[in-house]
C-alpha cells in the first residue's frame, strides 16, 4: 500500500481501538468475568467460519455474474479479490474503496473494464435490494416492537430505502439512456479540468473519448444482464441473500457463545441499521461509528455485562480479521504485479 493508505489504516485502527476501550470501560463489571469464563470457543470458531463462508458466497457472486457475460473467472481469483477489497474498505469512508479493487482484479483476467464495472455496480444494486427486502421481512416479523428496538431510526431507514430505490432506478434509466450517464461524467471531468492550473486539451479529449467507450461497454454489460445475463442476476441474487443472511446471523452465534440469548430477529434489525449507518462517509471503514452504533442498539436487549465483550468479538471478526485477510491477499496481488511488470519489461526492453 501507499504511505497515505498506511496512515489511514492507522487512523482507522486507532478510532476502533479507542472506542472499544471506552465501551469495555463502561460495560465491564463483576458478572462480565462469569460470562467470559462460560465463553464457548467453538461458537467463536463457528462465527469465524461462517464469515469466511459468507465471503465465499460473495466470491461466487463475482464468478457467476462474470460468467453470465461470457467470461471465465476462477473462484479463488474472485475470493482473493474479495479479500483484498476488505483491506481498502477498512481505510476508506463508507467502505467505498473496495469497488475499484474488484474491478481491477476482474480486468486483470480479461474482463473488459466496462463489463467489470457493470458487474461490481450490479453487485451493489443487488446488495441494496436484498437489504431492503430483509429489513422489511424482519420488521414485519417484529411488528410495532421493532420501533422500541431502534427508537428514532424509523426515518433513517425510510430515507435509506428511498436513496437505494433512487440509485436502482437511476441505473435502470442509464441502461435505456446511456447518453445521460455520459453527460454527467463529461460535466464532472470538465469541472475537474477547470480546477487545474495547467490544462491539457489533448488529454482531456482522450479522457472524454475513453469515458464514452467505457460507458458504452458498461451500458452493454447492463443490457446483457437484463437479457442474456439473466442467469447471472438469478445466481447473484441467491449469493447476495446467502451472504447477508449468514453475516447477520454471526452476531447471534457470538451471543450464544457468551451464554446469552441469540435475539435473531432483533439482531437482524440491528445489523441492518449498522450496515446502513456505515454507508455514510464518516470515518475510515466506519471505525468507531460501528462500535458506537452496535453498543447503542444491542444495549437495548443484551445484558450490559456481556455487551462490551460481544462488541469486541464482533469487531474482531468483521474488522480486524478482515484487515488480516486483506493484507494477505494484497501481498499476493503485489507479488503478481511485480512479476508481471518484470515479464513485460523483458518482453519489451
Amino acid at each position: 500500500m501507499k504511505r497515505s493508505q498506511w496512515k489511514w489504516l492507522g487512523v482507522s485502527l486507532g478510532f476502533s481501538s479507542l472506542v472499544l476501550v471506552l465501551v469495555l470501560y463502561f460495560t465491564v463489571d463483576e458478572t462480565t468475568i462469569e460470562y467470559i469464563q462460560r465463553l464457548n470457543p467453538w461458537y467463536l470458531a463457528l462465527a469465524l467460519a461462517a464469515h469466511v463462508v459468507a465471503l465465499g458466497f460473495w466470491a461466487l457472486r463475482l464468478k457467476t455474474m462474470s460468467r453470465s457475460l461470457g467470461y471465465k473467472v476462477g473462484f479463488f481469483h474472485c475470493l482473493n479479490a474479495v479479500f483484498a477489497n476488505l483491506l481498502i474498505a477498512a481505510i476508506t469512508p463508507s467502505q467505498a474503496g473496495g469497488e475499484p479493487v474488484r474491478v481491477h482484479e476482474l480486468y486483470r483476467v480479461g474482463v473488459r473494464l466496462g463489463d467489470a464495472t457493470g458487474v461490481v455496480i450490479m453487485e451493489r444494486i443487488l446488495d441494496g435490494a436484498v437489504l431492503v427486502v430483509i429489513s422489511m421481512v424482519t420488521m414485519l416479523f417484529l411488528g410495532q416492537q421493532w420501533q422500541s428496538i431502534a427508537p428514532g431510526m424509523t426515518v433513517f431507514i425510510y430515507i435509506s430505502w428511498i436513496l437505494i430505490a433512487g440509485l436502482v432506478f437511476f441505473f435502470m434509466y442509464s441502461v435505456r439512456k446511456p447518453g445521460v450517464l455520459k453527460g454527467l461524467l463529461h460535466r464532472f471531468s470538465l469541472w475537474l479540468d477547470r480546477r487545474k492550473q495547467r490544462r491539457n486539451v489533448e488529454k482531456l479529449n482522450a479522457l472524454l473519448d475513453r469515458i464514452d467507450t467505457e460507458v458504452d461497454n458498461f451500458h452493454g454489460s447492463l443490457s446483457r444482464f437484463v437479457s442474456r445475463g439473466i442467469s447471472g442476476l438469478i445466481w447473484g441474487t441467491f449469493c447476495t441473500v446467502m451472504f447477508w443472511c449468514i453475516e447477520f446471523a454471526i452476531a447471534s452465534v457470538i451471543l450464544v457463545g457468551l451464554g446469552s440469548q441469540p435475539f435473531f430477529i432483533e439482531s437482524f434489525i440491528a445489523q441492518i441499521i449498522i450496515t446502513l449507518v456505515m454507508m455514510v462517509p464518516l470515518t475510515p471503514g466506519g471505525s468507531g461509528v460501528a462500535e458506537v452504533v452496535a453498543t447503542s442498539l444491542y444495549g437495548i436487549f443484551v445484558n450490559s455485562a456481556v455487551l462490551g465483550v460481544f462488541v469486541l468479538l464482533w469487531r474482531m471478526i468483521f474488522y480486524y480479521f478482515n484487515i488480516i485477510l486483506g493484507l494477505a491477499a494484497s501481498v499476493g496481488i503485489l507479488r503478481r504485479e511485480v512479476v508481471r511488470t518484470g515479464t513485460d519489461r523483458r518482453r519489451n526492453p
